[in-house]
């Protein structure tokens, strides 16, 4: 089956990836409605997690979201909010948007209840950092998939106790500086996502898009590592990648369209 492409909508002044191009909320939804064309999720974020960039207040964050969010609503739009902030998870949860993906993998348990009681499909990632935005951690790589497996296993059980339905998890690795100041640690991720899927049996969502570990590789600047963010990505969906989150989603369809007829899954 193929995977359901999410398409990463910055709203923020200092993305990594795309600086401060969809602040504006016309802006956001422009690209937005463009995304759309190819991807069938909208994955917006109002913070940026990267270590070079601002904290964001929740306040800020919300008001930088809700014109996004009520367009995306209006057009029937699947839309997911990237946001590790409870509060705005909490204003996320009362739009009812489809997806909460959390960067932290939902470490606050007062909030439980608020997710088992809602209907969003809840991304689950890890991340070295534990709490709060990526930052250069110095983790071996011939640690992270043991570290990986563990924290699912906690955060899984913690998750399903209080009530939220085991269906409605999909599993994030991480990727990045999520997984260590090393670029090998996410490589060694990337290669072992099929063991990952079979530990856990759950959808697994996989976001490489323009990420420094390949940039690091490549040489090339985050606006022109489109060669390099296809090719990690086209392994994830090989290896069983469910979910991809991308800044690029009309490249990665085509691509699996013409994988796809080079399979013989095409009439």
């Amino acid at each position: 089956m193929a995977p359901m492409l999410l398409g990463i909508v910055n709203i923020t002044e200092d993305s990594f990836s795309d600086g401060g191009r969809y602040l504006a909320a016309d802006a956001a939804i422009a690209h937005g409605r463009a995304l759309a064309r190819d991807a069938a999720v909208l994955d917006l974020g109002a913070a940026p997690s990267n270590p070079d960039a601002k904290p964001v207040a929740p306040e800020v964050e919300i008001a930088r979201l809700a014109p996004v969010v009520e367009a995306f609503r209006r057009d029937g739009v699947s839309v997911s909010i990237d946001s590790f902030v409870p509060a705005v998870q909490r204003w996320a949860l009362a739009q009812g948007v489809d997806y909460l993906n959390d960067i932290q993998g939902f470490p606050y348990t007062e909030l439980y209840p608020a997710l088992a009681a809602a209907r969003a499909r809840l991304i689950v990632m890890h991340s070295v950092q534990g709490l709060g935005r990526a930052t250069r951690v110095e983790v071996p790589a011939a640690q992270i998939f043991a570290r990986v497996t563990a924290f699912f296993e906690q955060r899984i059980a913690a998750l399903i106790a209080a009530g939220v339905a085991r269906e409605r998890l999909i599993l994030d690795p991480g990727m990045g500086f999520f997984l260590g100041n090393d670029p090998k640690a996410s490589f060694a991720v990337l290669r072992r996502l099929a063991e990952l899927k079979r530990a856990f049996d759950l959808p697994l969502l996989v976001s490489v898009s323009r990420k420094s570990f390949l940039r690091r590789l490549t040489g090339r600047e985050a606006a022109a590592s489109g060669a390099g963010t296809l090719a990690a990505e086209l392994h994830a969906v090989r290896q069983g990648a469910d979910y991809v989150r991308t800044h690029d989603p009309a490249a990665l369809k085509d691509a699996l369209a013409v994988l796809r007829a080079l399979d013989g899954n095409t009439a």
